[in-house]
């Protein structure tokens, strides 16, 4: 594999005054005006801070949610100016269009040391399209890219190939370099024993992940209801809960092919139900298995107004009208100890309806079993990152990789547009 080419590369010259295009991942979880969780902002900094440093005049683009093309008040980038002045403790400018007048005045107004957030990327339809002229008009405003926007890396958008392709040199920020090097290191003979816990709601998001793992993993756990799926590939009626019927085959061959290849999948033993998602006590009804006899089995769903009923049961004994919303405490048992030993451990997507108060108990407890462990230890995916900070255990874990759906194309062995295009022999080398 050629050789990736980073910030150290282009700090070798002399950048004071001159324009860089930075490709940084700003998608960011908001509530309108208000930041939810500014994880991917903060990762952005280090790389903008050394170009600043070095006297460059940072430009800074991003992309934010699905606007189709179209320009939207509630997709603009512009209330997260503030925060990553905030996070880089000085003046950011923020341009009204990331390419035309507006974006090029900005550009020329940027101070040597300074930076300037340019609107977002996908208000023109050219981005997800790549279109040529697109990444032309893009290019002319800084002849030097900088790509750091790893959880896009999967995609080849204008912003993401089209411009290192054109520039007259590229490089990989600090942020993607560090996330290729932190997940190649899970495909690079990992050290043993390696487990890999997968959880979220779909398997086809994650089969060519499971696929490529299967051979360097030791065990796989799996949760969340995509380990419904392949519960009811084992033949589980599993009461009202969620699971992908269309998917049922394909859990059937992957637990097929684990067997062939003698890597035990735990799958939940016990889980905890509930006759509904909304209403009641959170902590309604919190039984152990014991208590979920015969009587409870066939139990009809509460009528409208009655108290939540939480319990926990065995995977053969779910309710009638119940659902599984998290792990029960036998199964997280046995994922804890399987972890403790780990020397290598990945973990991508809840165990659980983590966003749910008290169903989050079991993703927050795999999030301390990680963080606990002594081996190399990695999480992916946005929904994961927020339980390890949920559970306050975010700095325990070695590498936190902002991409989900890019970290799982990494480790199914796939080639990352937004990668490749920063190798020796691909895109800009430089002069």
């Amino acid at each position: 594999m050629s050789r990736l080419r980073t910030l150290d590369d282009l700090l070798r010259d002399d950048l004071r005054g001159r324009p860089v295009f930075v490709r940084t991942d700003l998608n960011v979880p908001r509530d309108a005006d208000r930041i939810l969780d500014d994880t991917r902002i903060r990762a952005s900094v280090p790389t903008l801070l050394e170009l600043a440093a070095a006297g460059a005049r940072v430009l800074v683009f991003s992309h934010y949610g699905r606007p189709k093309g179209k320009r939207r008040a509630d997709q603009s980038l512009r209330p997260l100016a503030p925060a990553l002045a905030d996070c880089l403790g000085a003046a950011v400018g923020f341009a009204d269009d990331c390419v035309g007048e507006a974006a090029s005045a900005a550009a020329a107004a940027t101070p040597a040391g300074g930076y300037c957030l340019f609107e977002n990327l996908r208000f023109h339809a050219g981005e997800e399209a790549n279109d040529p002229a697109f990444a032309a008009e893009l290019t002319r405003l800084a002849d030097l890219f900088v790509g750091d926007a790893f959880g896009a890396a999967h995609r080849a958008h204008a912003s993401i190939v089209g411009v290192p392709e054109r520039a007259k040199r590229s490089a990989a920020g600090r942020l993607l370099a560090a996330e290729v090097a932190g997940l190649e290191r899970l495909l690079s003979d990992p050290a043993e024993p390696f487990v890999a816990i997968l959880g979220g709601a779909k398997i086809k998001g994650k089969i060519e992940t499971i696929e490529n793992l299967l051979p360097r993993i030791d065990s796989l756990l799996l949760g969340g209801a995509m380990a419904n799926t392949f519960l009811r590939a084992q033949g589980h009626s599993l009461g009202a809960s969620l699971y992908a019927e269309d998917e049922v085959d394909l859990a059937a061959r992957l637990l097929s092919d684990a067997a062939e290849r003698g890597v035990p999948v735990l799958l939940p033993r016990d889980l905890v139900v509930t006759d509904r998602l909304d209403g009641g006590s959170a902590g309604a009804a919190a039984v152990g298995a014991a208590a979920v006899g015969a009587a409870a089995v066939g139990a009809a769903a509460p009528p409208s107004g009655a108290e939540r009923r939480i319990v926990v049961c065995p995977v053969d004994a779910v309710p009638d009208g119940f659902l599984a919303v998290d792990l029960g405490p036998e199964t997280l048992a046995a994922f804890a100890a399987a972890i403790a030993p780990a020397r290598t451990a990945f973990w991508n997507g809840p165990v659980g309806l983590f966003e749910t108060p008290p169903f989050d108990a079991g993703s927050v407890r795999v999030a301390r079993a990680l963080a606990a462990c002594a081996g190399y230890t990695v999480i992916g995916g946005g929904e994961t990152v927020a339980v390890a900070a949920q559970a306050g255990v975010t700095d325990a874990i070695d590498h936190v990789s902002t991409g989900g759906g890019a970290s799982l194309e990494l480790l199914a062995g796939k080639k990352l547009p937004g990668v490749e295009v920063l190798r020796d022999g691909r895109g800009a080398a430089g002069a």
